[in-house]
């Protein structure tokens, strides 16, 4: 027989942890077609997106996936290891149909490019990564300020710079990771992954002075080892967010 809780005794908490989610935009009403495509790109990253947690966008031209075809590709997600949570742009009866929640203002809460930074945390940027182990790198700074990294960051690190710049005076291994609401300065190699933007700020930057990078991002738009051009490798580089497409320039 199960023992009661006593009535002091918390039974739950609520903690504002939070973990960036990606938004799959649905482009085609072939499920099978997306799966494929999707299968190619998990080929060249095997084990980064497991687990990882998605809101799907049905934005396909005319008629949206839909029904039978949204159901198949929520199954062929969850077949690969995704996780997907939430949907934008359905009904709420629709996405509960097929086992996903609903975001109302998923774009409401994303910050223009050229808008004045907002004092609202975005919905889709969620909220503060857990940091497994950062003692190397010292504590927070205070929301605006940047943070200095004096240390490597090892693998199985992630440090996160809340509210401003990131600057890494060393190399970043691979494995781990270094993310910022705003820019990223790495003084070293990047081997591991960096995220600029991280609550949507478009206008985010990173630099690093090797590239040798698993993954970039800004504001969620993202770039893979194997999609940065050959002559970039290993070299000292900028990283810039234009009309959605990551933009990787030679300093």
């Amino acid at each position: 027989m199960a023992s009661q809780l006593d009535a002091a005794q918390p039974a739950f908490e609520l903690k504002g942890r939070m973990a960036t989610l990606t938004v799959l935009r649905v482009l085609t009403r072939d499920p099978e077609s997306l799966l494929a495509q999707l299968d190619e790109r998990l080929a060249g990253a095997p084990g980064f997106f497991a687990g990882m947690p998605l809101v799907l966008e049905p934005a396909g031209e005319g008629e949206s996936i839909a029904g039978e075809g949204l159901r198949r590709v929520v199954e062929g997600l969850r077949e690969r290891g995704l996780v997907p949570v939430a949907s934008v742009g359905l009904e709420a009866s629709e996405a509960a149909a097929v086992g996903l929640g609903t975001l109302r203002n998923l774009e409401a809460g994303r910050r223009p490019a050229t808008s004045e930074p907002s004092t609202e945390p975005p919905a889709d940027a969620a909220a503060e990564p857990e940091v497994a182990a950062e003692a190397a790198a010292g504590p927070a700074t205070a929301a605006g300020a940047a943070r200095i990294v004096t240390q490597p960051v090892r693998s199985g690190q992630q440090i996160y710079a809340r509210g401003g710049d990131l600057v890494v005076l060393a190399s970043v291994s691979p494995g781990a990771e270094v993310l910022a609401d705003g820019h990223v300065h790495i003084y070293g190699a990047l081997r591991g992954r960096a995220l600029a933007g991280v609550q949507g700020d478009a206008r985010a930057r990173i630099f690093c002075q090797t590239l040798e990078a698993e993954l970039v991002a800004i504001a969620g738009h993202y770039q893979l080892s194997e999609q940065f051009e050959e002559d970039l490798r290993g070299r000292a580089v900028g990283i810039r967010l234009d009309a959605d497409a990551l933009r990787v320039e030679a300093l």
